[in-house]
């Protein structure tokens, strides 16, 4: 099999990839919102990949009906992807985000995407009507033409998002640490991508250079990292995907700020001056005797008002504890399993999914990444 032949394959795959994960996505137990975005910005993309697929097969493009079918009906459409990411990752840490009337005008410029589209529909009616004499070549010129320089709105639109993203990210709070890497991950993954796009979209709208670049690598350079795109986004986005709220249940009222002003000081001061998160048995009631707080308001201040639950918020401070100890640790020392234990820990797998929570990384990666940073500073010294 030549390269063309496996890369004509591969964007069939990355079609039915990307539809089966956004099948899962949209249809799953898990139906929150930015499920279903997710869902549709993969599916633009791997409509992107059957797009590709069906003009490269000569099956499709030499019989007529299936050809002119392909030409009336749009496959390209990009222009969403960038407002679908950005409502993605707001969706994912603002439990109450809706689709209003105002976020949903980010979605006009789809219009781009279907000029082409409407360029057929009005070259057929005006031949059916005879108002439009031009032959097919001057309107098939101008299609291609366009199709060229409608991927800088694109490109220029999905990175605009991208900073919006990232922006609003670095904005909110630290409530929601289980999604905010991954949706930091998230980011980077298009950013990379955006990078690559430019690079080969630079001398692709020169037209002198258009044809060359074309016939030098085709699109693989652009559609190989976006199969890759498709895998790494729907994959983990789908394992990530926050649990919707079960419609007719009634969100729970806020607790009141004087409730608030009493209980997390009572709380932090029982973590951070007791220590009481190194009592590997700690659990609610544990927590409500040492404070004195009713169990159901400890419950309702860190759910309602610090956004965790009972064991995010413990083990927060026992990861924390786990990252001082290794800083204070010979390097001989340290022992993971050791120092987790030291740390308030009862088990190695407890820990291990604590820390990958709160950091996004496993404890021998950020081991690994302290040692590194270490022997950095003694080079440079």
């Amino acid at each position: 099999m030549s390269f063309a032949e496996f890369f004509h394959v591969l964007m069939l795959l990355g079609f039915l990839q990307g539809a089966i994960m956004s099948v899962l996505l949209s249809f799953s137990k898990k139906r929150s919102l930015p499920n279903r975005f997710l869902g549709v910005l993969i599916l633009l993309i791997a409509l992107a990949c059957l797009n590709l697929y069906l003009f490269e097969s000569s099956w499709f493009t030499n019989h007529p009906l299936l050809s002119l079918l392909g030409n009336l009906i749009p496959l390209v459409i990009v222009m969403p992807v960038g407002p679908l990411l950005y409502f993605y990752v707001r969706s994912s840490m603002e439990p109450s985000f809706k689709l209003g009337r105002k976020q949903r005008l980010h979605f006009l410029p789809v219009i781009i995407d279907l000029m082409p589209e409407l360029s057929t529909v009005i070259y057929f009616g005006g031949v059916m009507t005879g108002l439009v004499e031009a032959p097919p070549q001057a309107w098939g010129k101008f299609i291609d033409d366009y199709n060229v320089y409608a991927d800088i709105p694109r490109w220029a639109s999905i990175t605009v998002y991208l900073w919006l993203s990232a922006r609003y990210l670095a904005r909110t709070g630290t409530e929601n640490m289980v999604y905010r890497q991954w949706l930091r991950q998230f980011i980077r993954l298009f950013l990379v991508f955006q990078v690559i796009w430019f690079i080969y979209l630079v001398p692709y709208v020169i037209p002198a250079l258009t044809d060359k670049v074309l016939n030098m690598v085709d699109w693989y350079p652009v559609y190989i990292p976006l199969v890759v795109l498709i895998y790494c986004l729907g994959l983990k986005g789908y394992l990530m995907a926050p649990q919707a709220i079960p419609a007719g249940r009634k969100a729970v009222a806020p607790p009141p700020e004087a409730l608030v002003a009493e209980a997390v000081p009572l709380l932090r001061k029982a973590m951070e001056q007791d220590h009481l998160y190194l009592e590997p048995e700690l659990n609610l009631s544990m927590l409500s005797r040492h404070t004195g707080l009713p169990q159901k308001t400890i419950s309702l201040v860190l759910n309602q008002h610090l956004q965790r639950s009972f064991n995010e918020f413990v083990n927060g401070y026992r990861v924390a504890a786990f990252k001082q100890k290794i800083g204070q640790a010979g390097q001989d020392n340290m022992t993971i399993l050791g120092l987790a234990l030291d740390a308030g820990f009862n088990s190695q797998a407890t820990f291990q999914r604590a820390f990958r929570s709160h950091t996004g990384m496993s404890p021998r990666e950020y081991m690994q990444q302290c040692l590194q940073e270490a022997s950095k500073q003694e080079n440079e010294q």
